[in-house]
């Protein structure tokens, strides 16, 4: 076990020490490294001796002082060294194993790795630990973790996993709580399965394990075009969804009334579905289940909101109100203003997104002055995984230069959700880069990933670059069944 250098950073301990890419990391103080967990905690000592192999197989041990809090100042090439465990389970609602063939490799990745789970928030089953990944656990105080729970009947988990070992969470759990672990709890409701009563049950039962149990996100089962699976899955429709809304409704009162938290969360999906008014953002308790595509869309709302109370209110689309205010005396500034303010009400935009957030970005373009008009939204049906998929996050670039074909020649620039792309690498699912998406469209393509950069792209295109936020909702709506992270 090794872990592989994939950078330096400028002015690190590692480019004193003169180590390069592809020099493998083996030992710290005699520990073997599984991962960069290990990695951590072994250079927390303030006397280092590593042992490092070079790229010709020649090892070699340092050996230094440093600061405690002083890092090594590397990227791996992989957070762990040993390899990602693997799914033991063989769930009726996988999304992996409804996946199109020929799509991006890391989509068929069935990863469930406690390890993963500390450090990036996937949500793991359990299933395939051992004591000894407990006592690890323990050990370096891994909290909190992202726990799939699905529903917490012993029998009814175990049909839905399809895996013997399923019916152990609550013991599992006990341990987690043993060790003083914190955890988030997912549940992807079935339609028929797991909800109703099942849910009734599932909620009772991790609600009265606050305060470990940190939160549920409740969030709908996804399906494909690609399922095989001969189980006669079925989606939440309008009326299902509402009873969904409903039952959680009860639950979530009772939380805020008992500690003033809302606890339990529902995905957007379910108020879009059931055409429910989203909650407001003190419903969310500050997101903790952002990612999980849990009030992305009202995240994405207040961004929006607050980039426009920030605005000094020159940039506006209703040109001639502001210049009959200010013709007889403007000065140079209110000039330039005014030009900017021109130029910006000739542009046509056009706005992709997937079919279910569509009627709110169009709802916030239209609450910019004469934006609404200036805007054409552009829903893209997923022919690709099916129409039943209805995010923006699981769109392909085939797709949505489909949906473009008869739009991209009428207006002046494009704007596609960030959430599309894999992180850090402008691909698309289908393997398709940005950089052959753009050249397939006749004028400018930029991408949104927040409420923020969707309000200054629609009021000051001409300085818009969509180079990313680090601070992305990534809203444009995900389905947290299909995808840890999604968007638009």
């Amino acid at each position: 076990m090794y872990g592989r250098i994939l950078k330096i950073y400028p002015g690190s301990l590692a480019e004193e020490l003169e180590l390069v890419p592809g020099d493998k990391l083996l030992e710290i103080n005699g520990t073997r490294l599984r991962d960069i967990i290990d990695v951590s905690f072994a250079f927390a000592d303030e006397e280092i001796e590593m042992l490092v192999e070079h790229e010709d197989g020649q090892q070699e041990v340092y050996e230094f002082d440093k600061d405690y809090d002083e890092e090594l100042g590397v990227e791996f090439e992989s957070a762990v060294f040993d390899g990602i465990r693997h799914c033991a389970n063989n769930c009726l609602f996988c999304f992996v194993d409804q996946v199109a063939p020929d799509m991006r490799e890391s989509l068929n990745i069935k990863d469930d790795d406690y390890r993963m789970s500390f450090l990036y928030g996937n949500f793991i089953t359990m299933t395939n630990m051992v004591d000894a990944d407990f006592q690890r656990i323990k050990q370096y105080h891994l909290s909190p973790l992202f726990v799939s729970v699905q529903c917490t009947n012993p029998d009814l988990r175990q049909r839905l996993l399809r895996c013997r070992t399923a019916g152990n969470l609550a013991a599992q759990l006990d341990k987690l709580e043993a060790a003083d672990v914190e955890y988030h709890t997912q549940i992807v409701l079935c339609r028929d399965l797991n909800d109703g009563e099942e849910l009734e049950r599932s909620l009772r039962d991790i609600v009265a394990r606050q305060p470990h149990a940190l939160s549920i996100a409740i969030v709908p089962v996804g399906l494909t075009r690609f399922r095989q699976d001969c189980y006669p899955l079925k989606s939440f429709d309008k009326e299902s969804a509402a009873r969904v809304v409903e039952q959680v409704e009860a639950y979530q009162r009772q939380q805020r009334e008992k500690d003033g938290r809302t606890f339990i969360y529902l995905a957007d999906e379910f108020y879009l579905l059931a055409g429910r008014e989203l909650p407001p953002a003190e419903y969310y308790d500050g997101f903790p289940q952002l990612d999980n595509g849990i009030g992305l869309a009202r995240n994405f709302m207040e961004e929006f909101a607050v980039a426009a109370s920030e605005d000094d209110g020159n940039i506006a689309f209703d040109v001639q109100e502001n210049q009959a205010k200010q013709a007889d005396n403007a000065s140079e500034a209110d000039k330039k203003t005014q030009v900017k303010q021109e130029n910006q009400a000739k542009l046509r935009l056009a706005v992709v997104s997937g079919t279910s957030i569509s009627p709110l970005m169009a709802e916030l373009a239209e609450s910019i002055s004469g934006a609404g008009e200036q805007v054409t939204m552009v829903p893209v049906p997923n022919h690709h995984f099916g129409t039943t998929v209805n995010v923006s996050g699981l769109l392909t670039a085939k797709d949505m230069l489909a949906a473009l074909q008869d739009v991209a020649g009428k207006v002046d620039g494009i704007l596609i959700p960030e959430s599309a792309l894999r992180t850090g690498d402008n691909v698309f699912l289908d393997d398709v880069s940005l950089s052959d998406f753009c050249a397939r469209l006749p004028c400018r393509v930029e991408t949104v990933g927040s409420g923020r950069e969707y309000f200054h792209a629609l009021t000051d295109w001409e300085n818009y670059s969509g180079v990313g936020d680090t601070a992305a909702s990534y809203m444009w709506q995900s389905n947290a069944a299909y995808t840890k992270r999604g968007g638009m």
